[in-house]
């Protein structure tokens, strides 16, 4: 009876073992890089980032004007009069700063907003094809250190095939 239960557990552990895993890995980044989309989205980052700089570069001018405003009438201006400027100017350079900081975090998150759609689209794409081609696990290579990759389960092509792209390096 032992002699039973053992080999049954042999071989329910042995079935375990012998379930592999098929690990794959892509080129994420290069494919979002092919992307048509990623063109508009490139110019639509741009046009806001232009927005952004413009907004800025009136601040910008403002305190400047200001500041030079203040050097040049420093010496027929009383010491109150002075600190009062001065407090202002300082409030002013700060607001400045705080506004470059703001602006590129506005930024930062225009372009996580415009690039969302894109990783959709990929993300649907690779787990189509993973499991079209039963891989358990699919790797992104940047990023990430691996001492060795089989090309063979690189699933790259795979996926740029199946978003209806033209690979610019298969077309040389």
């Amino acid at each position: 009876m032992k002699f039973k239960i053992t080999f049954l557990f042999i071989v329910f552990i042995s079935s375990f073992a012998s379930a592999q895993l098929k690990v794959g890995t892509i080129k994420s980044d290069y494919i979002i890089n092919i992307m048509p989309e990623s063109k508009i989205v490139v110019e639509m980052s741009q046009a806001y980032g232009a927005k952004l700089d413009s907004s800025f570069s009136i601040k910008m001018k403002d305190y400047q004007d200001r500041v030079q405003d203040f050097r040049a009438k420093e010496k027929e201006m009383g010491e109150l009069m002075k600190k009062v400027l001065i407090e202002e100017l300082t409030a002013l350079e700060q607001d400045v700063k705080q506004y470059q900081e703001n602006g590129s975090k506005l930024m930062e998150l225009k372009q996580n907003e415009l690039m969302r759609p894109l990783y959709k689209k990929l993300n649907t794409a690779i787990n189509e094809v993973a499991k079209q081609k039963g891989y358990s696990q699919v790797f992104t290579r940047e990023g990430n250190q691996f001492a060795y990759i089989d090309e063979a389960f690189d699933i790259t092509a795979l996926v740029i095939e199946k978003l209806g792209i033209k690979d610019p390096q298969t077309e040389e």
